[in-house]
């Protein structure tokens, strides 16, 4: 093989390897979402805050707990593919609703860890 053609073919496969690699890993904007993580960081917080004030019972808590579990799987399988489509991000906002609105009357709905206890 002539010395320019092995060139040719070195950097053929160079690039052909460079071009593999960028298409096979997931762009980070592409499974960025900022909003929906940092919510369910403080809805995370809310049912911690609920804990320590009292608010929420251990059954409650639980509930909560696993409601939680629920949207960071989902979150996690959205994110899986390596794009979080439009669809998805309207499915998890959803669900991040409706556990906002359950923290809420979980919070308010005049059961305390002490009264439980009682």
């Amino acid at each position: 093989m002539k010395p320019k053609a092995l060139v040719a073919a070195i950097f053929a496969s160079v690039i052909s390897a460079s071009v593999f690699a960028q298409t096979t890993t997931p762009a980070p904007a592409a499974v960025s979402t900022p909003r929906i993580d940092q919510r369910a960081i403080n809805q995370d917080k809310r049912i911690d805050a609920g804990v320590a004030s009292g608010q929420l019972t251990a059954k409650e808590t639980r509930t909560l707990d696993k409601r939680d579990a629920k949207l960071n799987a989902d979150i996690a399988a959205a994110k899986a593919d390596g794009k979080v489509t439009k669809a998805e991000r309207a499915k998890l906002t959803r669900e991040e609703n409706r556990n906002s609105k359950k923290i809420h009357h979980k919070e308010h709905n005049g059961r305390t860890a002490a009264h439980a206890a009682k």
